[in-house]
């Protein structure tokens, strides 16, 4: 066959006119989720609590964007009421936003583990269950999305602020499914590998490494292939598990292979 009778794939838009709000949207993985969602045709929310990063996103894309603090019940309802409102409704909803503290968990201040499970658990559940709402009134079902670390099954040295709240979020992510999956709702998750982002910096992967005994290469390419994930196949990831549409309460990894990591 004559390669220019192929059809552009840049010209399939499998999510054509469906609505996506992104949690945690500014940076990192948040950043290329709407990007990559966009370029499928869906209308993106992008939702954060940093403006100046959300006006980068609107000047780049012309995307929708909204200041959206996930540990605030208000601030989340607010954010999804204008979004509803002005984009004609929710399909999906991709839960992204966190952050990464560190340190002995013996040693944590109560105060400090409580903080990050606000945003790292709660901040999911208060955001999830304000898209529940609209998917309901809408009737149609919906798709909840949740960003998984690694760390919730193989837990890092001095990383269990970050990894057990997220541990807890593969629970919650079942939950939904196992409740909420007769009223047509999927809810899946990825299970995301070490990827630079806002969360990890550069200072993060060296003090990650060093705990572990690498060289910062050497921790981010260190799975089965021997190559490190970026932020963009993350995103990609969530993009096919919106596709996807009879796989429910599935979490797949994307970290280049790592049997400890593995939930296959």
């Amino acid at each position: 066959m004559d390669p220019a009778a192929l059809p552009d794939i840049q010209l399939v838009r499998p999510l054509e006119g469906r609505v996506v709000a992104v949690t945690g949207a500014g940076s990192g993985i948040g950043r290329d989720i709407v990007r990559t969602f966009a370029r499928a045709g869906a209308i993106a929310a992008a939702l954060d609590i940093d403006e100046a990063a959300l006006e980068l996103l609107r000047n780049e894309l012309g995307c929708y964007t909204g200041m959206c603090d996930v540990t605030d019940t208000m601030s989340v309802a607010e954010a999804f009421s204008k979004l509803d409102n002005t984009l004609g409704g929710l399909d999906i909803l991709v839960s992204n936003a966190g952050s990464g503290p560190q340190g002995p968990i013996g040693d944590l201040a109560l105060a400090d583990l409580r903080r990050s499970f606000d945003l790292n658990f709660f901040g999911h559940q208060i955001a999830s269950q304000t898209a529940l709402k609209i998917f309901r009134r809408q009737g149609r079902g919906g798709t909840i999305l949740f960003n998984i670390s690694n760390q919730s099954v193989n837990p890092g040295k001095h990383f269990g602020p970050y990894g057990i709240p997220k541990a807890a979020v593969m629970a919650l992510m079942k939950q939904y499914a196992l409740d909420h999956s007769h009223e047509g709702i999927r809810v899946n998750g990825v299970n995301a590998g070490r990827i630079r982002s806002g969360l990890m910096t550069d200072q993060m992967i060296a003090d990650r490494a060093a705990a572990r005994g690498l060289t910062p290469k050497e921790y981010m390419s260190g799975n089965l292939l021997g190559v490190e994930v970026t932020s963009a196949d993350v995103a990609e990831t969530f993009l096919h598990l919106a596709l996807m549409d009879k796989v429910n309460a599935a979490v797949l990894t994307v970290d280049g292979g790592g049997i400890a990591t593995s939930l296959r």
